[in-house]
């Protein structure tokens, strides 16, 4: 079997699709993560030159092809490179299990479980409906200052820290609560909003600071006891490393569309387990990155809960981005199960997506960032 085309699919922001073909029919679909995001155009010409190198490969060599493409030749290219390995490794791994007819878990090293379990991000005043229809976690959103583009950090920290309390007393101890707040804090922004929540009130901070310097979240770390969930912008195992050496994370918030795909994404799970962090995967909003969770969540033992996106405010399932998708995971209330379909289980008409790029080119208008009541850049 040999690889005859790899297709880029840059269908709008936030999904870009790769599609590779071999000479018996058989075929593999990937997605790039959020490293891309916005770069679809610039990601769509990277993988024209990887195009040239994979074709006439065999595919069932994956990681064997994984290391060609991460370090082979010019080993440079930062996110965007490290979005098309990890497209071209989900796509590769959609195609070998599926010419073997069996799912991706397998190839991972079989199932361990046979649900997943997510949480989802809500409003606080929706906190208590969604515990009640038998969600265990949630995700409350930030504080802003409701006017559209701003976002000043103390502002948030004075919205936010009543309505933290009002929620956690409202759903009780039991469930998980997080709230995500996208590096907009600096380390004593952060450690101020964590002081003023009495203990118990969240169980994770994700993305409270920039990720460039571990010091800074280990000098957070002296300041609070709630955990930190990080890492959805990692692009390799040694991006993890310092953070898993140090201890200085508690979930780790994996992106396999950024991370290298299954390859690297099962290295980083093997480190994470070695430092009793629980896999907490980042961001199940189109039907190829849910399913590549699902089989990850399957295949790793250290796993804790995925992120969907899928649902509206009502809690009903709203699946994302499924223009000419004809086959896609399905949850059962707040768990996704875990079946035996080979391959991914997500199944793509091409000539469909083909007329819907069609009609809907490619937006290249940027958008609109946050900014202070200074002026300056929040995110």
């Amino acid at each position: 079997m040999k690889i005859t085309a790899l297709k880029s699919f840059p269908v709008r922001k936030r999904l870009h699709l790769v599609k590779i073909e071999t000479d018996d029919g058989c075929c593999g679909w990937g997605e790039a993560g959020p490293s891309s995001w916005r770069r679809e155009m610039a990601l769509h010409g990277l993988l024209s030159h990887y195009r040239e190198f994979l074709v006439g490969k065999d595919p069932m060599n994956i990681a064997g092809l994984w290391q060609e493409m991460s370090r082979g030749g010019d080993p440079e290219g930062g996110r965007l490179k490290a979005a098309a390995v990890s497209a071209v490794d989900i796509a590769l791994h959609d195609l070998v299990a599926t010419s073997l007819g069996v799912p991706v878990y397998q190839l991972l090293g079989g199932r361990l479980r046979d649900r997943v379990e997510c949480f989802t991000p809500v409003a606080d005043e929706a906190a208590p409906r969604w515990i009640s229809e038998g969600w265990k976690a949630l995700r409350l959103t930030m504080s802003d200052a409701k006017e559209p583009g701003m976002f000043d950090p103390r502002e948030s920290i004075e919205l936010a820290t009543p309505r933290m309390i009002k929620v956690r007393e409202s759903v009780g101890p039991g469930p998980m609560l997080g709230v995500d707040y996208h590096h907009a804090f600096t380390v004593s922004e952060a450690a101020s909003f964590c002081r003023k929540l009495p203990p118990g009130t969240l169980d994770f901070i994700e993305d409270p600071i920039r990720e460039h310097t571990p010091g800074a979240y280990r000098e957070l770390r002296r300041m609070t006891e709630i955990p930190f969930a990080v890492g959805e912008v990692f692009t390799s195992k040694w991006d993890w490393l310092p953070f898993i050496e140090q201890d200085l994370i508690n979930l780790a918030r994996i992106d396999l569309g950024n991370v290298g795909g299954f390859t690297e994404g099962m290295k980083v799970a093997g480190l994470c387990e070695a430092h009793y962090i629980d896999m907490m995967p980042h961001l199940a909003i189109s039907p190829i990155s849910t399913a590549c969770i699902v089989h990850f969540a399957a295949a790793v033992p250290n796993f804790g809960w995925m992120e969907d996106r899928n649902r509206r405010g009502d809690g009903t399932f709203h699946p994302r981005s499924i223009e000419a998708c004809t086959r896609y995971p399905k949850p059962d209330g707040p768990m996704y199960p875990v079946t035996d379909t080979p391959g991914l289980g997500v199944a793509y008409d091409e000539d469909a997506l083909k007329e819907f790029m069609a009609r809907n080119p490619y937006d290249m208008t940027e958008e609109p960032r946050k900014r202070r009541r200074d002026g300056s850049l929040s995110f």
